[in-house]
């Protein structure tokens, strides 16, 4: 976040005098309170300054750095999720790649009945099978999906950050958002959406316009 220089100035005078009133902020700057009105909204928006009614504003003691860096892992999957693209492990691999193409998406779900997590199958993985002289007509995504328990996935309570740290670290393009559904001697997860690199980068677009 940049700061414009008379909103630097209103944070050092918050610092020195607060807490301060916005009439008096707006005294030692030889300006109205009309016209520093945006200047503090957008400061105490971003969590640099508090307010308190009767009392004033005073200075939160957060840098721009650890205010953007609250907001990021205060965003959690669930609010942000896509609508999942999922396949039956039946599907055949001339399927999922029109399914891929249609929806434009860069991975297919594998889903068994009532919607749990059963692997995933990527477009890399496609063009492989595609290449390899299989009949993609009859070869089911199950043989060639990567399977439960190796999949890396999101639940709808993670933050943000830790999905995205996920996406770089195991280099893939989006991971299914499950939630658990206990069974007898296991545990299934239930799909339940789909966390991007498009939606982290439009999170990202949306927090430097102020969103």
């Amino acid at each position: 976040m940049e700061l414009s220089k008379r909103q630097e100035t209103i944070i050092e005078i918050v610092k020195k005098n607060g807490p301060i009133t916005g009439e008096q902020i707006a005294e030692k700057l030889n300006l109205t309170r009309a016209t520093l009105r945006p200047d503090l909204a957008i400061l105490t928006m971003a969590g640099l300054l508090d307010a308190r009614p009767r009392v004033g504003y005073f200075y939160s003691g957060k840098s721009t750095d650890r205010v953007l860096a609250e907001k990021i892992t205060g965003i959690k999957v669930g609010d942000v999720k896509s609508v999942p693209i999922v396949v039956p492990e039946s599907c055949t691999v001339y399927d999922a790649v029109v399914t891929m193409f249609i929806e434009d998406v860069g991975t297919l779900y594998v889903v068994r009945e009532g919607g749990l997590l059963e692997g995933v199958v990527s477009r890399k993985d496609l063009l492989k099978t595609t290449l390899g002289g299989h009949d993609i007509n009859k070869l089911p995504v199950g043989v060639i999906m990567t399977r439960m328990p190796n999949v890396h996935f999101a639940l709808e309570n993670d933050s943000v950050w830790l999905a995205a740290y996920k996406l770089l670290t195991h280099e893939v393009d989006s991971l299914p958002v499950v939630k658990p559904v206990p069974e007898v001697n296991e545990k299934q997860f239930e799909v339940v959406g789909r966390l991007s690199k498009t939606n982290v980068t439009r999170i990202f677009v949306e927090l430097g316009e102020g969103s």
